[in-house]
């Protein structure tokens, strides 16, 4: 443990959704602001530092290395697209039937929207083949915090 201010870090993680790190980074804020007026602005920035490394490093470790990114496709090859999430990623999609709209153009037409969940490690190989079947894709990426079912690999439980 890094100090006594975890207590009220995890009571207010919960609370408001965060993190327990940026919590603390947020507490220890306030701290160092008041030895900065109190003590020395070096100080205060050199401990800042500290607790900047320190809170990453918890969340790192409670969070682990595979956060997961909800990922939403829509794409005129969303065959290809769902062949190649399946069958070279391993993973699960789910197909939404939806209708799109852009540009000039008006009108809308029908599209298969494709949602999946995958690691962060596993964008960059992802993005590739997107590129390759469709670079002209829309894809909307967004963090997720907790998954449960499915094809996503468990995580060890949160105390």
């Amino acid at each position: 443990m890094i100090d006594g201010t975890e207590v009220l870090a995890i009571w207010l993680s919960r609370k408001f959704g965060t993190t327990i790190g940026d919590v603390i980074i947020v507490i220890n804020a306030v701290i160092f602001t008041t030895a900065a007026y109190l003590l020395s602005v070096e100080i205060a920035l050199y401990s800042m530092i500290t607790y900047l490394a320190a809170s990453k490093t918890l969340d790192f470790i409670i969070e682990g290395i595979e956060e997961y990114v909800g990922v939403t496709i829509v794409a005129s090859h969303s065959e290809e697209i769902k062949k190649m999430i399946i069958e070279t990623m391993g993973r699960g999609v789910t197909v939404y039937m939806g209708k799109y709209g852009f540009g000039r153009r008006g009108g809308t037409e029908n599209v298969e929207i494709i949602y999946t969940v995958i690691t962060r490690l596993e964008l960059n190989k992802l993005n590739t083949e997107l590129e390759r079947i469709e670079p002209d894709a829309f894809v909307v990426m967004s963090s997720v915090k907790d998954t449960k079912g499915g094809m996503i690999k468990k995580r060890p439980l949160k105390h």
